[in-house]
């Protein structure tokens, strides 16, 4: 009877430490689901109608800026995504909060301002279908009041352009990096600096250095650093102004090769496919959006970003980026086309699927 007894302890003592790892297994991968299908990208910047003209006629009028664009491409492809921003209380800002609804980002975090215009700006396209820009913009003086979204570790968070450094709301936008960053958020960070705030580069120059220093990884063009640094050498740009706050670098520089610098000491150039272009109007903001697609897809986190990712995940993240930034060159449109992004949406499930089944 002892030795019944003491084998149905001993049974007993098995099961329900089988059963406690089981369970320990099951809370492990219902973490890692969830982190996976929770994963958010989270956009801050401006808002804007970009009335499109060729041939000095308006051939077109379509909701923009430049990390918006990005965000409506990664709301149609499947990602998770929602946008940090303002507008006037007018048709103009209810058209681009139904926008951003329709392609699934949640605007949520837009400041409806009742006494301000939405921003409208005038795109001129020129012979090569690059934009000229006229921007008419009326704000009030206290903008930017906004609850902070909840933020996991390796959410990714996108910002950009002069809305980044804007000494108006630079302490909102300085106040919302800092908690993304504590919060263990991939940063990323497009300069996108344009000739018509040349004359402030100086007075706005410390909150381009904090959002270098906030950066996990850092996107500028040839045309921006022109302007910043009178620079257009990748390497002298990256050993002068970039590595010692971000090791992740990547400079475009239109139909030219873009370059690559990222911690680990990884150097390579990409080709750019030629051809004929509709509009060049988001091809850097869907470059970014691209960027970031290929993060979320590949399962890229901010530790793998600060320890050194290999050439070949990097080669992968630049191919994304690449086609999300050529599909939008073929329309008026500033964000990727739904074909496009149905069968991105698809590759991207396939991805996590695989992951998940690793796990």
């Amino acid at each position: 009877m002892d030795d019944a007894e003491t084998i149905f302890e001993g049974i007993c003592v098995i099961f329900c430490h089988f059963v406690c790892k089981v369970k320990k297994k099951n809370r492990i991968f219902a973490a890692i689901t969830k982190k996976r299908y929770m994963r958010k990208v989270i956009g801050i910047g401006e808002t804007i109608l970009d009335i499109i003209f060729k041939n000095d006629q308006p051939i077109g009028a379509v909701p923009g800026g430049s990390v918006f664009n990005g965000l409506i491409s990664l709301g149609r492809v499947g990602v998770n995504a929602a946008f940090i921003s303002e507008t006037g209380n007018d048709r103009v800002g209810q058209k681009i909060i139904r926008f951003l609804g329709d392609n699934h980002v949640d605007a949520s975090c837009i400041s409806v301002y009742p006494e301000s215009k939405s921003p409208v700006s005038l795109a001129f396209l020129n012979e090569q279908n690059d934009a000229e820009y006229i921007f008419y913009k009326d704000h009030p003086h206290d903008r930017l009041d906004f609850n902070f979204p909840d933020i996991q570790p390796d959410d990714i968070v996108m910002f950009g352009s002069f809305y980044a450094v804007n000494p108006v709301i630079r302490p909102q936008v300085f106040a919302f990096l800092d908690f993304a960053r504590s919060r263990g958020a991939i940063l990323y960070y497009d300069v996108n600096f344009r000739s018509s705030h040349a004359n402030e580069v100086m007075k706005v120059t410390p909150n381009i250095l904090e959002n270098l220093e906030f950066a996990d990884v850092v996107r500028g063009s040839k045309e921006d650093f022109e302007v910043m640094y009178n620079k257009s050498d990748a390497d002298s740009i990256y050993r002068s102004q970039i590595s010692f706050y971000c090791k992740n670098f990547v400079y475009t520089r239109g139909s030219e090769p873009l370059e690559l610098r990222a911690q680990g000491g990884v150097s390579k150039s990409y080709a750019v496919e030629k051809m004929e272009t509709v509009s060049t109007i988001g091809a850097g903001d869907n470059f970014n959006a691209g960027f970031v697609y290929g993060l979320v897809k590949y399962g890229i986190t901010r530790e793998m970003l600060e320890n050194g990712v290999s050439e070949d995940l990097w080669d992968q993240v630049i191919a994304e980026a690449q086609q999300f930034s050529a599909n939008v060159c073929q329309s008026i449109n500033n964000s990727v086309d739904m074909t496009f992004a149905d069968k991105k949406k698809r590759e991207l499930e396939a991805c996590l699927n695989e992951m998940e089944e690793r796990i």
